[in-house]
């Protein structure tokens, strides 16, 4: 096929091109700037310039694809206060793709599983509450689900923490917390579960999504289906050679910055329909593994936040 990628140099994108190419796909990408573009270019793909607001250019670059992975979020204006912004240019974003793909063309979208449900792990047809963190980019959800039939639509859900060498995400951001304050803390009794997933089990994930995934599904990178952050928190402790303690929760947003909003969500989830609609079957580490191995832990690695 030929797959239109939006984020294609991001964390994520930049695994899902090579396994796209690999698996005989072309792939064109697009890039926002000179680096996005040596980046898109040196991996194999052609790129396509342009931002997730250059609606005429996602339409068009679309038309020219069988299916499109649509990896691009507006993270810069999301993290600055506006995520409902953040989300509207999302939906135009899904709605230009959609119109610019032929009928019966793949679209896939990433979503998040954070906040999806607590207590029983979360499946594939869990919808998140109203007032839950993952009902943030539920409309970008609906938005694209509501363009099946015509289009062979789907959603990834992707576990909070997509590991690997090069990650600078909610991991880095924790162990980094925990050097600056000399202790590796969790909240309350850190029984709080996060999945995660390796990131070239995530990149595989989208390519099966637009390769075989049915119209209106629902899809889940989970591996580790539930991780107690008490164990994150030993694992960096141990690496660091610092003590670990529960951060009582009055001071969860002091010690934790913006990261203590996240931390009290216990949201363990499955991926047993994903595995059995898409053939999808994890063979990354898992993140204590990863963890394990280093590479987290050297000096120069740090978080994006």
């Amino acid at each position: 096929m030929r797959v239109f990628v939006t984020g294609a140099s991001g964390w994520i994108g930049s695994a899902v091109v090579p396994d796209l190419l690999a698996a005989g796909h072309t792939v064109a990408g697009l890039a926002r700037s000179d680096a996005s573009a040596a980046a898109v270019e040196a991996a194999g793909a052609t790129v396509v310039r342009g931002d997730l607001t250059d609606l005429d250019v996602l339409r068009s670059a679309a038309g020219a694809a069988d299916a499109v992975i649509h990896l691009g979020f507006r993270h810069d204006i999301a993290f600055s206060g506006g995520f409902a912004d953040a989300v509207g240019s999302d939906i135009a974003a899904i709605t230009a793709l959609g119109e610019g793909l032929p009928d019966g063309g793949a679209l896939t979208i990433a979503g998040g599983i954070l906040g999806l449900a607590s207590g029983e792990p979360a499946t594939e047809r869990d919808v998140p509450a109203p007032d839950s963190m993952a009902a943030g980019r539920q409309a970008s959800t609906t938005a694209v689900l509501a363009l099946a039939p015509r289009l062979r639509t789907s959603v990834v859900r992707l576990s909070p923490t997509v590991h690997g060498d090069g990650d600078a995400g909610f991991v880095p951001t924790l162990i980094d917390v925990a050097r600056r304050h000399g202790v590796s803390g969790y909240p309350g009794d850190g029984s709080a579960r996060w999945t995660a997933v390796a990131r070239e089990d995530a990149a595989r994930l989208f390519r099966l999504a637009v390769e075989v995934a049915p119209a209106g599904s629902v899809l889940h990178g989970v591996a580790d289906e539930g991780i107690p952050l008490r164990e994150i928190a030993e694992t960096i402790g141990r690496h660091l050679d610092v003590p670990v303690e529960s951060i009582p929760s009055e001071r969860i947003g002091e010690h934790f910055g913006f990261l203590g909003g996240f931390l009290g969500l216990d949201s363990p989830a499955t991926s047993a329909i994903t595995r059995e609609v898409t053939g999808w079957q994890p063979t990354g580490p898992g993140l204590l593994e990863d963890l394990d191995k280093g590479h987290y832990f050297a000096p120069s690695k740090g978080s994006k936040y």
